[in-house]
């Protein structure tokens, strides 16, 4: 009979658990939709000018300028696409040779001085990616002046915090037993890193870095729109000079760009990796 009760009592807490947590998620679902309520509120609503926008055949009608292509302007491209790879290359490697100091302070089973060089390797990597590629290229334009020079600089200092994160992380997670061997045995730390830890991260670092690659060929094509040169000027000066349908044409070889990109990283990181 007392286990019976107790079965029953320990029914009712389970039940009434289950009731609590049901509750508490109904509640949270709530407040989450009527957040998003008033972000559509104050961001859309209140804040579009809809009298300047016009009715839906003005929206239509300003929509339709950008349909088309301007057949004449893909020869004149050519270049800067190229350049747009080229900035997109040359600051992916120069991303990966300054990363390298940033991924020994930054991961904590390998950085020399931990109370020192961990934190300033870690804020280095949060810099980097906290300030937007646009941003940097503007540092840098403002720096060195305009041209493909400042676009690789920013794309080098955007790619830190990314492959330098990414890389530090797989350090820490490693197996510990080859590293341990060779210093048992009185391998040097260069030793180490050679033949211990650097085989486990390599595939990890090299898939980071064409991923990132393959990024920054996005990132280089509209780095232009601030004087950094690629297919970004392209689109700047056609906006300026109100072709529409050639902004069109440059929109597609961006994208024609971009899915090369993916193509490439595609094949490359079969082969590597």
């Amino acid at each position: 009979m007392a286990s019976a009760q107790a079965t029953a009592e320990q029914v009712e807490r389970i039940i009434a658990a289950r009731s609590k947590a049901k509750l508490v998620r109904s509640l949270i679902y709530a407040v989450v939709l009527l957040l998003v309520a008033w972000s559509v509120n104050t961001t859309i609503i209140e804040d579009t000018d809809w009298a300047r926008m016009g009715s839906v055949a003005n929206v239509l009608e300003s929509v339709a300028e950008f349909i088309g292509i301007d057949w004449g302007l893909f020869p004149h491209l050519l270049e800067p696409a190229l350049e747009t790879i080229m900035v997109a290359t040359l600051g992916t490697l120069l991303g990966v040779v300054l990363c390298v100091p940033a991924i020994w302070f930054g991961a904590l089973n390998i950085t020399p001085f931990m109370p020192i060089t961990y934190p300033f390797a870690r804020l280095m990597m949060t810099l980097s990616r906290s300030i937007h590629e646009i941003v940097w290229a503007l540092f840098f334009v403002a720096a060195v002046g305009l041209g493909a020079l400042a676009g690789v600089l920013a794309i080098a200092v955007r790619s830190i915090g990314f492959i330098a994160k990414m890389t530090a992380e797989a350090i820490e997670d490693l197996d510990p037993k080859p590293v341990e061997a060779i210093r048992a045995v009185g391998g040097s730390e260069f030793q180490v890193f050679v033949y211990a830890i650097l085989p486990q991260v390599l595939p990890v670092m090299v898939g980071v870095i064409i991923f990132e690659w393959e990024i920054n060929i996005r990132r280089s094509s509209v780095l232009g729109l601030v004087g950094a040169g690629g297919l970004g000027l392209v689109f700047f000066r056609q906006l300026n000079t109100f072709n529409h349908p050639g902004v069109t044409t440059v929109i597609i070889a961006i994208l024609i760009l971009i899915l090369f990109g993916e193509l490439v990283s595609y094949f490359v990181r079969k082969a590597v990796i």
